[in-house]
């Protein structure tokens, strides 16, 4: 049977030594799943796109993430697009309107408002409508960001960290001109998501507390300039 080594930080290879949890079954059980949703959101990608086919397509997908495919489908048909491109997926985002990724850009220093959304056509594609090269490669990075973060659910935010990551879409060049580069972004997603568990925790039921989502956005400011201080000293 093939191997394939696995690197831990030295306090959690100490843990799992000491607690003596299985390591190869646990890896064989998150490898499994990280595939089995690469596999399949690769078969929606790479096939004809039918907005209101995607709830059941894409089931880890939240509600909004589903809607901004959907204003994303919808944009590229209006404006007869041979294909659905990575603009048209970050138009999706941005008019979509409540996404914990605009409150992400905000506290980052990018204006949604301002962000000037790319026309430009991408290639890929076939018959029917489908997404363009750069814009399925966007949607897998989306999911396996989701994997990585250990998520169980894909969200507008891995979405933003999907599109800033893909290189050859118009939308990761815009995002990236304004300062969402990858890292700064995966960081910006990091604080923000610790910061809403934070209050969840301390408000019991988010949904119920005016305004979580404004309060996140106010605490994420002073933590990325504190992080950034850190990396600094850090080198």
């Amino acid at each position: 049977m093939p191997k394939i080594n696995v690197y831990l930080p030295d306090n959690l290879a100490d843990a799992v030594r000491d607690t003596g949890v299985p390591v190869s079954a646990v890896c064989q059980r998150a490898l499994e799943q990280a595939v089995r949703r690469i596999t399949a959101v690769r078969q929606t990608v790479l096939g004809e796109l039918d907005g209101t086919e995607l709830a059941g397509r894409l089931p880890l997908f939240t509600a909004r993430a589903v809607t901004v495919f959907t204003l994303a489908i919808d944009r590229a048909r209006e404006t007869g697009a041979p294909n659905v491109t990575t603009g048209h997926l970050l138009h999706g985002m941005l008019a979509e309107g409540g996404n914990l990724a605009l409150q992400i850009l905000t506290a980052m220093e990018i204006d949604p408002g301002t962000i000037t959304v790319p026309d430009a056509a991408e290639p890929g594609g076939g018959d029917g409508l489908r997404f363009s090269a750069p814009a399925a490669n966007a949607v897998e990075l989306t999911v396996a960001e989701a994997t990585g973060l250990g998520h169980n659910y894909v969200g507008c935010e891995h979405l933003l960290l999907g599109l800033a990551a893909e290189p050859d879409g118009q939308a990761g060049r815009a995002l990236r001109d304004l300062g969402a580069d990858s890292r700064a972004t995966r960081r910006a997603v990091s604080v923000a998501l610790a910061g809403y568990a934070h209050l969840r925790a301390s408000a019991g039921n988010p949904a119920a507390t005016p305004g979580l989502l404004n309060a996140v956005r106010a605490e994420l400011a002073p933590l990325l300039r504190r992080v950034e201080r850190l990396e600094e000293r850090l080198g």
